[in-house]
């Protein structure tokens, strides 16, 4: 646990919260300031910063966990469908700095939206080259 970090105080039991799943590594709770009814966040109990510095092996349970969580969403709400977000860095929008996924239920008519533009082909076919990555 890092004494300054909130999400490490909400695992401990330090500051309450509005739990959804809990098991001994990972924990669920509603957002308090939600995207939509049911955003969930969900977390390891033990405090990684960001996805860079997950080990692989805690990474894979957290994700199963995430499907499990956001399946049961999904069930108990009337929603149709959900986003699953990941930020890591403030520039990225990370508020706090214990890795968390946010479970974001949606409905038709919701108003969140993901715009983009179009791409230009040339400038992605470089991109793409300086980009890849070796398996």
């Amino acid at each position: 646990m890092k004494n300054d970090c909130v999400f490490c105080a909400i695992a401990a039991g330090e500051i309450p919260s509005f739990k959804i799943y809990e098991d001994d590594s990972v924990l669920a709770f509603l957002d308090i300031n939600p995207f939509s009814e049911g955003h969930t966040l969900v977390i390891p109990k033990e405090h990684y910063k960001n996805l860079l510095e997950v080990p692989p092996a805690v990474l894979a349970v957290l994700l199963e966990r995430v499907q499990k969580v956001a399946s049961h969403i999904a069930a108990a709400l009337p929603c149709e469908g959900f986003n699953i977000l990941q930020n890591n860095g403030a520039v990225a929008g990370q508020t706090v700095n214990h890795i968390h996924f946010h479970i974001v239920p949606r409905s038709e008519g919701s108003g969140l939206t993901f715009e983009s533009g179009k791409g230009d082909m040339e400038k992605l076919g470089a991109l793409a080259s300086r980009l890849r990555l070796e398996s």
